[in-house]
């Protein structure tokens, strides 16, 4: 840029010789050239002003159009997206085999804080620990005032929450809707329900995925929208499940066990009715998992099922049906029951004297372990493993439970013959009290393979035979005999005709070796006896009665009066009538001549 000078030397000197003032030169450039700047300053205001207006009238032009766009379009629900697919809140509901509800989705809120929004963060933070005394308030006054641009505060709410929080009355505080899994009847049938939480997460929605139970067994099903909203239908009887519960809290406090598990199951189709352990949980506020210690004393356990344990002479079943089946002894056999017998360097015992031999019959009603051990010398180790394999105790049970594949039976790293012979009695092999259950539906049905299942289902199917059914028809008639005058005396249920098996095992330690003072008490059995439909199995963990002047603990004083009072309560709950046992006399009685 030139800038010509306000005084020239040459007009200066021009001006002088004339006798002019040179400050009006001067003063004419100083005009000259602010009417320069003026001009210039002109235009570029101009400038400026065109272009602002042109960018304020493309602005409003895109508002309008895209207003008048959204107007044509046909309204529409909002989709909630993150990164992959959109987020699926439904869930079927679960019912029980009645139709009633079990498992189903409530709409609620969830609350959530922009802080940077927030007018007063340390009033909220202390009016949000009035509503809920387990938020930390410090911790929330650090969060509010802090950097964070946004805090989840609780993933679901009461009405009655939302409307406390309303009243706060601060922007920062925001609701999102959201489904939740409601479990209506509380902590009935908790441990087969397991529970569900939440997965992918928007402020606008959440995913409800099962954590335990058939809710996590059957997840992908429940949350498929293929299924049309149906119902997931479970084998349970919510009645008789509620009765079982009951008295099984009862029969564990009343034997000061430590916990107890139960199950009854349909002998034809293996559908499970009912299956309880306790302690339990509600599955409405699932608790955390143990981080430390035995998995068993949570309560989230299932005994039930993860439970694997060495079930005492409730084995003693199954070694006299394979007997019976390869055709080595007859019900009136005489047996070896001269006790203790001797094995190399060990010794079985019987818990009381039977004599020196004793009939088939009476190895399973007086529950003699010497007898069973020599029954099992002539079946043989190899043949006793391939036949409880067929009855399902090599592997884990197959029911729908998130968990079960964790109840897998403990097996000895050696089938010797001193392990056969102990395994025929109940000793050396652990299963759950499921796979009891199964293993005794086979024998009360007619010897056909049962598969535990969860579901409802009219079109079951019958598995393999297993046991010869005139060898199962024998075996009831000595569970029958066990209950009237064996160790399950305490069985007999006026009308029902309870034909079962007790068993008694000690406790295994961590470290190995047994527990002198802590027993499995179990009893197996079915009814009724002369046409059995149902199985129920009960086992109490660690219990202790005072009875007949000493502490008991065995089965017969323990499991077996819990259990009659089970059949005793849902027995007329499935419509079964009681009926009068026909009594078996040799008398001859004139009837007519």
């Amino acid at each position: 840029m030139i800038r010509t000078p306000l005084r020239p030397l040459a007009r200066i000197l021009d001006a002088r010789s004339k006798g002019e003032n040179p400050d009006v030169i001067e003063r004419e450039n100083k005009r000259q050239r602010h009417e320069v700047m003026r001009d210039k300053s002109r235009a570029r205001a101009e400038t400026r002003l065109l272009m602002m207006a042109v960018l304020f009238i493309g602005a409003f032009a895109t508002v309008g159009v895209r207003m008048g766009t959204l107007a044509a379009v046909a309204p529409q629900e909002p989709e909630v997206a993150e990164a992959g697919s959109p987020i699926m809140a439904q869930r079927a509901d679960i019912v029980d085999r009645k139709g009633r509800i079990l498992a189903t989705n409530l709409v609620t809120h969830s609350l959530y804080a922009q802080p940077k929004l927030m007018i007063d963060p340390e009033r909220v933070a202390g009016e949000l620990g009035k509503i809920f005394p387990d938020l930390d308030v410090a911790r929330l006054t650090k969060d509010f005032t802090g950097t964070r641009k946004f805090l989840w505060i609780k993933k679901k709410i009461s009405p009655e929450q939302m409307q406390a929080v309303h009243d706060i009355g601060d922007p920062g505080l925001l609701f999102g809707p959201r489904e939740m899994r409601l479990y209506p009847n509380g902590s009935l049938a908790a441990h087969i329900m397991g529970g569900a939480s939440f997965g992918r997460e928007g402020v606008d929605s959440a995913e409800i995925v099962g954590v335990a139970g058939v809710e996590k067994a059957f997840d992908g099903w429940l949350r498929d929208p293929a299924n049309g909203g149906a119902p997931l239908q479970l084998s349970i009887d919510l009645t008789v499940q509620s009765a079982m519960e009951e008295i099984l809290a009862g029969g564990m406090k009343l034997m000061n066990a430590k916990g107890a598990a139960a199950i009854l199951m349909d002998v034809h189709t293996g559908e499970i009715v009912s299956m309880a352990s306790l302690p339990d949980f509600d599955p409405n506020d699932r608790p955390a998992p143990l981080t430390k210690g035995d998995a068993s004393d949570s309560v989230l356990f299932n005994r039930a099922v993860q439970g694997v344990y060495e079930l005492g002479s409730t084995f003693k079943i199954f070694a006299v049906a394979q007997a019976l089946t390869l055709g080595l002894v007859t019900p009136e056999t005489m047996i070896n029951t001269a006790s203790p017998m001797v094995y190399g360097r060990f010794r079985i015992h019987d818990s009381h004297s039977l004599g020196k031999t004793a009939s088939v019959t009476d190895v399973i009603v007086e529950s003699s372990n010497v007898g069973t051990a020599h029954i099992v010398q002539l079946i043989g180790g190899d043949r006793q493993k391939s036949f409880l394999e067929q009855l399902g105790f090599m592997t884990a049970t197959s029911v729908e439970l998130g968990e079960a594949p964790t109840g897998r039976p403990i097996l000895p790293q050696k089938w010797s013959e001193i392990s056969a012979m102990t395994i025929g009695y109940g000793h050396g092999l652990s299963a759950s009290p499921l796979h009891l259950a199964a293993a005794y539906a086979t024998v009360a049905n007619g010897g056909r393979k049962v598969t535990p299942s969860l579901l409802h289902d009219p079109r079951h199917q019958p598995g393999e035979q297993v046991i010869k059914p005139e060898v199962t028809r024998q075996i009831l008639s000595m569970m029958r005999a066990v209950v009237t005058r064996g160790t399950a005396s305490f069985g007999d249920v006026a009308g029902y005709q309870v034909a079962g098996k007790t068993g008694s095992a000690d406790k295994t330690k961590p470290t190995g070796g047994y527990y002198k003072d802590k027993v499995i008490a179990t009893f197996a059995g079915t009814f009724p006896a002369s046409d059995p439909k149902y199985v129920l199995v009960l086992t109490l963990d660690e219990p202790t009665t005072y009875a007949a002047g000493m502490n008991r603990r065995t089965a017969g004083w323990t499991a077996v009066p819990v259990a009659a009072e089970v059949i005793r309560r849902v027995a007329p709950l499935l419509g079964m009538r009681p009926e009068v046992e026909p009594e078996v006399t040799d008398v001859l009685t004139l009837v007519g001549n």
